[in-house]
């Protein structure tokens, strides 16, 4: 047997259109299209990466913001952004409608929380 091939990285969310286009403009990656359904319909969509590994967001009813860095319900897991600047990177995100995360444990890296509270890095790209 071959080892599986890593494919998505999904995110559970409220709405799985509006925070697909968040991602979108954030990496540059276009979203999947709708076909026939109204936004309000959609379950799952993803961002369209060809064959490479991508994200992809699932419609959850009952959605529970995650707390970071520690709380009642943990973030269980987070991605990480490289970028070559990280205030050009900080004023990208917040545009698009992040929060930069209160607490900061790093300086090679900012902890930002997407619009329905997934916390995210930017981190500094190595030379």
């Amino acid at each position: 047997m071959s080892n599986p091939h890593f494919h998505i990285v999904a995110l559970d969310c409220p709405d799985p259109v509006a925070l697909a286009g968040f991602y979108g403009a954030l990496t540059g990656l276009q979203v999947e299209p709708l076909g026939d359904l109204a936004p309000a319909e959609v379950t799952w969509i993803e961002l369209e990466n060809g064959d490479r590994p991508t994200l992809g967001f699932q419609k959850v009813d009952q959605y529970v913001t995650p707390n970071w860095p520690e709380g009642p319900v943990p973030q269980q897991l987070h991605i990480d952004f490289t970028v070559p600047d990280l205030d050009e990177g900080e004023q990208h995100v917040l545009a698009l409608g992040a929060t930069k995360a209160a607490y900061q444990p790093g300086e090679t890296f900012r902890v930002y929380l997407d619009p329905v509270g997934h916390p995210f890095c930017l981190v500094l790209r190595s030379p």
